[in-house]
């Protein structure tokens, strides 16, 4: 079997992992939660305020998996490596996946980065073939544009070399 990939993310995209999904859990809290409480006060059934805890206790639940646990396990198995020929994407916790991307089927390299991750001074990279998009996400901004042009370039290579 082939060795893992080597290069890693840079250890801020955890803190914007943890971001990211705290909002998210909270407009999904919230959005279950106030409503339950809310029909619990206009009524006598206290079937709704059990719900409604039972939901708010979900979310604690979620707040602690999502924002402590799974962050620094996602990042350790969060792996991807250019090479000349392929550009190699290891991800998952449970269910284990690894994209191998030969640059001679690459179309377009880009950079993205939102407002979370511009506050970490982060970016992701995309490379986009007819198959779809894989995306290296949480590089430093310098070396995202490093990855990305050192993949475009070796993405025209290829194409020269046919």
């Amino acid at each position: 079997m082939r060795p893992m990939p080597t290069s890693k993310l840079d250890p801020r995209i955890k803190s914007v992992w943890r971001i990211n999904d705290a909002i998210w859990i909270t407009i999904a809290g919230l959005c279950v939660v106030l409503p339950l409480w809310l029909a619990g006060i206009g009524t006598e059934e206290p079937v709704l305020f059990l719900l409604a805890g039972i939901a708010a206790a979900i979310t604690v639940a979620l707040y602690v998996l999502c924002l402590v646990v799974l962050p620094p396990i996602r990042y350790q198995r969060w792996r991807y490596q250019l090479t000349d020929d392929y550009l190699e994407i290891a991800l998952g916790i449970i269910w284990r996946k690894r994209f191998i991307i030969p640059f001679i089927r690459v179309q377009n390299t880009d950079t993205r980065q939102g407002p979370i991750m511009r506050a970490f001074g982060l970016s992701s990279v995309t490379v986009a073939t007819a198959a779809g998009e894989h995306e290296i996400p949480g590089l430093d901004a310098e070396q995202a544009e490093q990855v990305r042009d050192r993949a475009a370039e070796l993405a025209r290579l290829a194409r020269e070399d046919v």
